[in-house]
């Protein structure tokens, strides 16, 4: 009769163990896919944020166009990148992104060298807005990035790491942008 007892106990306890460990799987599963899920999400975000700004710049294109004479392929370049935004992936956004500061850039520049351009209220307007949108990517990123560094630090550490090598996840790549232009842009008319 004892001996039945015990064994009854030894086997509730074994399936509260093994129910123990299977919750515990199931909630890294979730962690990992929450994450991914936030990460993607923010990415979207991003890639809102960096389409309103090359609007903004191809307004501001028109802008300055009727007082200097801008490159022709810039609004090009612009409208290129605007659509490759939608479908990029982190490595390719960093390019967008260097790309955009870049002719952000070079329009500050052209307003600097025509004063009256600089006092034109909508440039004004539109170079304040895209300024703020620096600021919604800046964050934007900064988020991302934290997503990330969580999700990998779980994919780096026991045990977490073996579910997520079990179910085929990979490190999620990291937004390196870059925080200010290196040189000053060269503008050409």
């Amino acid at each position: 009769m004892l001996g039945d007892i015990i064994g009854w106990i030894i086997l509730i306890v074994i399936i509260l163990v093994i129910i123990g460990l299977i919750i515990w799987a199931v909630g890294i599963y979730n962690r990992f896919f929450s994450l991914k899920n936030s990460s993607e999400a923010t990415l979207g975000q991003i890639r809102v944020a960096m389409k309103k700004r090359l609007d903004m710049i191809e307004q501001l294109l028109g802008a300055v166009k009727s007082y200097a004479k801008f490159e022709q392929d810039t609004l090009t370049k612009v409208t290129a990148m605007r659509a490759a935004v939608a479908t990029a992936g982190p490595g390719d956004l960093n390019k967008v992104e260097a790309e955009s500061r870049s002719i952000f850039g070079r329009l500050l520049a052209v307003a600097e060298n025509y004063p009256d351009l600089k006092t034109a209220s909508t440039v004004t307007n539109l170079m304040g807005s895209v300024k703020d949108l620096e600021n919604e990517i800046s964050r934007q990123r900064y988020t991302y990035n934290n997503i990330s560094q969580e999700f990998n630090t779980m994919m780096d550490t026991i045990p977490s790491n073996f579910i997520g090598h079990m179910i085929h996840l990979n490190k999620l790549e990291y937004l390196q942008f870059e925080e200010a232009i290196a040189t000053a842009p060269k503008i050409e008319f």
